[in-house]
């Protein structure tokens, strides 16, 4: 089974490496191409535009960085849309909103191709471990043809039916993390502050009700104030932002999460974009600046 893959960013490389070990034919395509050096070295092919990847694999991955990236790969020049035909499949494991998967999935259909959203729930370290969570909508029969991608990729895969759900679940659970994010950030602080020490607070933390493995994970380097980026800090508040805007698509007042997206562009601001999301713990650091 060949499998094409565009965009090799920090999640893109990791599903890429491993589809590879797994035994999947490859070929790749990245914007800056020199980032496809370490995916040739494991045996990958390299095409320079995403419609020589279409034209070469029935199936195709992308995996980009926000919907304008999406949206480009699919309808600029030398983009999909120019090989896309009949018996070839698209799946979108971008981040991205409801209307961007939608516009992309009316314009793959309308040329007969085939069309899944398939994002993912999880960052560098489970995407190298195969442990994501896919969350697809679209073509069903797709999604059953994927099942032996999905099976190395991740640890389970969800169908949830019409295009636009999975970038909704995503979308949904990002904001619940980055909400939590910001909470983690307020207790280490407040513990710090009130004479209590942070690493007992997150062993209390692992033995609670609330305990979860982010905070296992997260907590330790925020401490240390040092935020290697599994999850780059400026497309979580991406996702806070579009997550933001499904909630005024539906009424839904939520609080919470527009102060945590507040953090993190007060984040941004201050320059921590490219650094993991666990970086907007500086938002309430005052002293030395972060590793």
């Amino acid at each position: 089974m060949e499998i094409g893959f565009l965009g090799l960013g920090i999640m893109g490389k990791a599903i890429s490496v491993n589809l590879l070990r797994s035994g999947f034919k490859v070929t790749v395509w990245n914007r800056t191409l020199s980032k496809c050096g370490e995916l040739l070295d494991l045996g990958a092919s390299v095409e320079e535009t995403p419609a020589a990847v279409i034209k070469k694999c029935k199936y195709t991955i992308a995996m980009l960085s926000d919907p304008v990236a999406a949206l480009s790969v699919v309808f600029d020049k030398d983009g999909v849309l120019e090989q896309i035909s009949s018996g070839k499949g698209y799946i979108d494991m971008s981040t991205v909103d409801a209307d961007t998967s939608s516009k992309i999935s009316e314009a793959i259909l309308a040329k007969g191709g085939d069309f899944l959203e398939a994002p993912v729930s999880g960052s560098k370290k489970p995407a190298e471990d195969g442990q994501l969570v896919i969350l697809a909508a679209g073509v069903q029969a797709l999604y059953n043809e994927m099942i032996p991608v999905f099976n190395v990729v991740g640890k389970k895969s969800f169908y949830l039916g019409q295009v636009g759900n999975g970038a909704k679940m995503k979308l949904v659970v990002n904001m619940i993390m980055g909400s939590m994010m910001n909470a983690l950030s307020e207790g280490l602080i407040l513990a710090d502050r009130s004479g209590l020490e942070p690493k007992v607070l997150l062993d209390v933390l692992d033995l609670a009700a609330i305990a979860n493995p982010m905070f296992k994970l997260k907590g330790p380097a925020m401490i240390e104030r040092n935020y290697p980026p599994a999850f780059p800090l400026k497309h979580q508040q991406k996702d806070m932002r579009l997550a933001l805007a499904l909630g005024d698509e539906n009424a839904v007042s939520m609080p919470v999460a527009a102060a945590a997206n507040e953090a993190f562009k007060k984040a941004r601001s201050l320059g921590l974009g490219d650094l993991d999301f666990s970086a907007v713990h500086e938002t309430l650091e005052a002293a030395k600046p972060p590793h």
